[in-house]
């Protein structure tokens, strides 16, 4: 049971250092910079066939931005962007992405993104980003968009030239097979969407792509939902970052769901396949991790500080008492003076019949006062002598039952439980002292059928409410609006791709809902990108290699003058390029207007006429 035992890395994000771009990025010519620009990640190097040129992204951090509200001592507000922030849950309230689901719409918080990439990249031309841009958007990604994205780069960095692609769409061109161009049913599950994406003969078929609004970010919200109704208890440790890192490593995708939550139905598969996540707690809450030595100390400074609420309270009392005693004796003393009227003026103000009882309470009072006077001094001599019992001597009480007396018995009573445990003698060895229940244990989450329900999501959305279809019933539906001879061309390269198919068994899954839903003995072929997350960046490397020299695929600044920032330029990994087609107004002439005109001056007002 130990080694299913997992603990939380919770680990911080290091800051991205600033590079220094080798003379291979700048010659002969400035090299392309490729960015991929996820919703949950952005990933940035440079496209060269040098092999001094790194052929990996130099940079990789998550697609955030926090803005603190400034310090008090007059500094401005600062911006930290991506690794910068150290760790999400001290800023979950304040990080703002640019994206909404895949589709970038807060063009400032872009722009933070851009200025992180080019800073850190060491790109030290003035005024201006002199290396083509490779820029990753969304499926079917509208034009707006791409319109406020070509302003930013074209007006903001002057850029020479940008390209725009689909991030599944590099993944397949970069795993593509020998025979290009190919078909295939592209499947990519990002952070965000899951998109169903038909390639016909090496270009998308935009007419049939489907989404699925359902990614990593649901299951991460729905798995800690689960947990926090499952632990109530540790509702603040259950964040999202740890849901995530649960989510990369500790769940699967099964192959049959109803069978296997049967499964996990016996207690011996529970017990097999279960994992304990390990929260961070605290040892110190644990009595047997005191010594002895430690122990005794603590004994005498609770003795100690017993000793000084005494000592406060019998001052304060005395000082009472000391007012109240002479009070009654001023009011003897009126007595032997002979005015008798202020005397028995102040005799009804104090409740009282008789001089008789006057004198009684002045007795009283005068011997509460010298006996609280010989407390204060026994206890002033008792502080400085050095504790070495450990069980404190009680008090002495009042024989006389005064109030003084009660209220030091009631402090000592508070005090009590805590000399309790040490009334034996004879110490008790450290092992012997136990605690009621297993700290670490009562620390740990159990994972059992959640590592199946959280990303089980995306097979069924209706586990969180959710009035969509799953990735088997669009996927039939796109099959469903080709003949049977593209059928089986789609459906014989099946490809996985994207960071929310890296779960185990995923292909699994896909290769058992295909054999549901295709003919009896039909073929076909699932495959699973080679890297999901990076395969994007290295198709997108690889198109820009590829295609440095050419024309085909690049909005050069003069294009973007000439026909707007939504025009594209097409290509193999690429959207379908739309344009905006305004309808035409018919002129209205003035043979048109002549007649109505007529009619208005003969018929006079046109609101009576009407």
């Amino acid at each position: 049971a130990a080694s299913r035992v997992f603990a939380f890395r919770d680990a911080r994000w290091a800051p991205d250092p600033v590079l220094e771009p080798g003379a291979a990025v700048r010659t002969p010519q400035p090299v392309p910079l490729v960015i991929d620009n996820g919703s949950f990640q952005t990933r940035a190097g440079w496209a060269s066939p040098d092999p001094a040129v790194p052929a990996e992204p130099l940079l990789r951090f998550r697609s955030l931005a926090a803005r603190s509200r400034g310090a008090r001592g007059g500094a401005g507000a600062e911006t930290q962007v991506g690794n910068d922030l150290g760790s999400p849950e001290p800023l979950r309230w304040l990080l703002r992405s640019p994206f909404d689901r895949n589709v970038p719409v807060q063009l400032e918080l872009q722009e933070l993104l851009f200025d992180h990439v080019f800073q850190r990249l060491g790109v030290a031309s003035q005024g201006c980003v002199d290396h083509p841009i490779v820029l990753t958007e969304a499926v079917c990604n509208p034009l707006y968009s791409r319109q406020m994205m070509s302003e930013l780069l074209f007006e903001c960095y002057q850029v020479p030239k940008v390209s725009y692609g689909v991030d599944s769409l590099y993944s397949f061109y970069h795993n593509r097979r020998q025979n290009w161009p190919c078909s295939g049913l592209v499947i990519s599950s990002g952070y965000q969407c899951t998109h169903i994406l038909p390639v016909l003969e090496g270009r998308l078929d935009a007419k049939n792509c489907k989404r699925i609004n359902l990614g990593g970010c649901q299951a991460a919200v729905y798995l800690q939902r689960l947990l926090q109704l499952k632990y109530p208890g540790h509702f603040a440790a259950i964040t999202l970052s740890r849901m995530e890192e649960i989510l990369h490593e500790h769940s699967y995708i099964a192959e049959d769901y109803i069978e296997e939550l049967q499964k996990w139905r016996s207690p011996e598969y529970y017990e097999n396949n279960m994992h304990k996540m390990q929260l961070p707690f605290s040892n110190k809450l644990l009595g047997s991790t005191l010594t002895s030595e430690e122990k005794q100390e603590r004994r005498q400074q609770q003795l100690r500080r017993l000793q000084e609420l005494n000592a406060r309270r019998r001052e304060e009392k005395l000082q009472l008492d000391q007012e109240r005693l002479d009070r009654l004796l001023y009011v003897q003393e009126l007595l032997e003076d002979g005015q008798m009227d202020q005397f028995h003026k102040a005799l009804v103000e104090l409740n009282m019949d008789s001089a008789e009882e006057l004198q009684s309470y002045i007795n009283k009072l005068s011997l509460s006062v010298e006996q609280t006077k010989q407390k204060i001094l026994q206890a002033e001599v008792n502080i400085e002598v050095d504790v070495v019992d450990s069980k404190p001597e009680t008090p002495d009480l009042d024989p006389l039952g005064s109030e003084q007396s009660l209220e030091d018995v009631e402090s000592i009573n508070e005090f009590e439980p805590l000399f309790a445990e040490e009334q034996p003698e004879v110490e008790k060895p450290v092992a012997a002292v136990q605690p009621v229940f297993n700290l670490a244990e009562y620390h740990q989450l159990f994972l059992g059928t959640e590592r199946i329900r959280a990303p089980e999501i995306v097979f069924q959305p209706s586990l969180i409410g959710e009035d969509q279809a799953g990735i088997a019933e669009t996927m039939q539906y796109v099959l469903e609006r080709y003949p049977k001879e593209q059928q089986a061309v789609l459906v014989q390269n099946v490809f996985l791709t994207g960071g929310n198919t890296m779960y185990p068994g995923l292909k699994a899954r896909v290769q058992k809902e295909l054999l549901e839903m295709r003919p009896f003995q039909s073929p076909f072929q699932v495959h699973l990108a080679s890297s999901p997350v990076l395969d994007a960046w290295y198709g997108a490397r690889d198109w820009a290699v590829e295609y440095m020299t050419r024309e085909e695929g690049w909005i050069t600044r003069k294009d973007y003058e000439e026909k707007g920032g939504e025009y594209l330029k097409e290509h193999c990994a690429s959207n379908v390029y739309v344009p905006i087609r305004l309808p035409k107004q018919a002129p209205r002439t003035t043979e048109a207007l002549a007649p109505s005109r007529a009619l208005t001056s003969s018929t006079g007002n046109p609101c009576e006429q009407a």
